[in-house]
């Protein structure tokens, strides 16, 4: 029973769905609003420099690795990996903390700060291995369909780590609050505070301590290449510059989707653009939720971004950079409670042309920058020279270097753009929070209650935020469409 499937977008998620269902031989055709495929995991490319837009952490290997073999394939024959040493330095107002390849190396460093840590950290690790295993084995890949998917006997003996939080967690073993914010720093990625997020989510601490920091050659969008190129292989058509402007349907069920003014008819329609946006794409009786649903949500921050070139190497910077020199606990509170701009913001700093010669010209340093900030907040460009402005004096004061007077040129990506480029809801970066309240079946379903074949992927559903999750998300979808049919 092969079915016309159209997937809207072709970010990780939608190449992922299109892959797994053109594997089942289904016609799959992705349309893409934008000019290039890749989703928020675009690049931008100017004088020489290479800059991953979006994504720029490769966390958990064994799930893109898992991904490359569900089509009897490895990651290595699409891009190459190199593991980071240091993984990142981590700024404070007094001395760097540095993050090594290895537990031993994090445990030693770990000791240097508070006494009798290291063996609390290898105690606090292993427990979140078990975490690990369990979440990509027995939770993750659950459609999110009933309650029941999160009683197993493995997570029954652990419910109580669905009630205690990150926070509740990692204080109870340190003290210092150093290693508590270094400890707290992995559920950011989920797109909550770690006083929210429930404690089950260590399995976070075991992909950064565990599993380690990577890098794919010539940034994250190799992923996005490969996996293009795996797509392409199965028979995936793709169209680039093709906005969706209506989803059209007939008696309940799918007809196709306005691409450009021209129908396009499918049997299946995926979309693995923003879930709220997608919404808007129907007729109101055919959508499942409503402006109210969507605004009592916690949603992931947003961030100003900043792609810069600058002249000259540096030294004392990591590949990656943590700037935690101001309160940790004030920031979340201005970007997730008070919705605000933060006054004195945590920020992140790479600079990959530091492990790969690809991402700038010889001599030259690629720079991203990245500020979370809260979605729907006022986006103006006084407002983001300002905050350029206060990042790059912390950076230059803490490094000691002049970062400012070697820069070549500067770009930046903020809440206008982010609603532009990707129709994200109030222009937020992550998608959808984890929290206890939106985690697994307490998230917007894969299918649609509304519209039969109608389904959907990505961070706004199950699994969550994140690429990873992406990629599962991606084959959920795609395995709903195989047990319907």
């Amino acid at each position: 029973m092969h079915k016309s499937i159209i997937v809207i977008g072709s970010g990780f998620s939608s190449l992922s769905a299109a892959c797994h269902l053109a594997k089942a031989g289904h016609q799959v055709t992705i349309f893409e609003k934008n000019s290039t495929l890749g989703g928020r995991a675009r690049q931008l490319k100017r004088e020489g420099f290479t800059f991953d837009m979006g994504p720029s952490w490769y966390w958990m290997p064994d799930v893109f690795e898992t991904f490359f073999n569900h089509f009897d394939k490895k990651a290595s024959g699409y891009y190459t990996l190199e593991k980071l040493d240091p993984a990142y330095h981590v700024w404070f107002k007094d001395e760097i903390v540095t993050i090594g390849d290895t537990l031993e190396k994090i445990a030693i460093e770990f000791e240097r700060i508070e006494k009798g840590s290291s063996l609390k950290l290898k105690k606090f690790i292993d427990k979140a291995a078990v975490n690990y295993d369990i979440a990509i084995n027995d939770i993750v890949n659950k459609p999110g369909v009933s309650p029941f998917e999160l009683v197993t006997p493995q997570t029954a003996i652990r419910v109580n780590q669905f009630f205690k939080t990150i926070s509740d967690d990692v204080r109870r073993d340190f003290k210092n609050e150093k290693l508590v914010s270094i400890l707290e720093f992995p559920v950011l990625f989920l797109g909550a505070k770690p006083d929210k997020t429930p404690a089950f989510y260590r399995f976070m601490n075991y992909a950064d301590f565990g599993l380690g920091t990577w890098h794919p050659t010539g940034g994250m969008h190799a992923v996005i290449q490969g996996m293009i190129s795996l797509s392409k292989s199965l028979g995936v058509q793709m169209h680039t510059d093709s906005p969706a402007t209506k989803i059209v349907t007939e008696n309940g069920s799918i007809k196709g989707v306005m691409i450009n003014d021209s129908l396009q008819t499918a049997d299946f329609v995926v979309s693995g653009a923003d879930y709220h946006h997608t919404e808007t794409l129907l007729d109101d009786n055919d959508k499942q939720y409503s402006e109210a649903y969507w605004d009592k949500k916690t949603f992931a921050p947003s961030s100003l971004l900043f792609y810069v070139g600058f002249d000259k190497k540096f030294d004392k910077v990591a590949h990656h950079n943590l700037f935690f020199d101001t309160d940790f606990e004030e920031h979340a509170k201005t970007i997730y409670d008070d919705l605000e701009w933060p006054k004195e913001p945590l920020f992140y700093a790479n600079f990959p042309s530091i492990s790969d010669e690809t991402m700038a010209p010889e001599g030259k340093e690629n720079g991203f920058f990245l500020i979370p900030i809260a979605p729907g907040v006022e986006d103006t460009e006084a407002l983001r020279t300002q905050y350029f402005d206060i990042i790059m004096e912390r950076l230059e004061r803490l490094s000691g270097q002049d970062f400012r007077n070697h820069i070549i040129f500067k770009e930046s990506f903020c809440v206008k753009d982010f609603i532009k480029e990707y129709n994200s809801y109030k222009g937020n970066a992550y998608g959808m929070a984890n929290t206890l309240l939106q985690t697994a079946f307490l998230r917007p379903k894969l299918k649609s209650k509304k519209v039969k074949n109608l389904y959907f992927t990505g961070q706004l559903t199950v699994p969550g935020p994140g690429v990873p999750p992406a990629l599962i998300s991606g084959k959920l979808t795609a395995d709903l469409i195989a047990k319907n049919l």
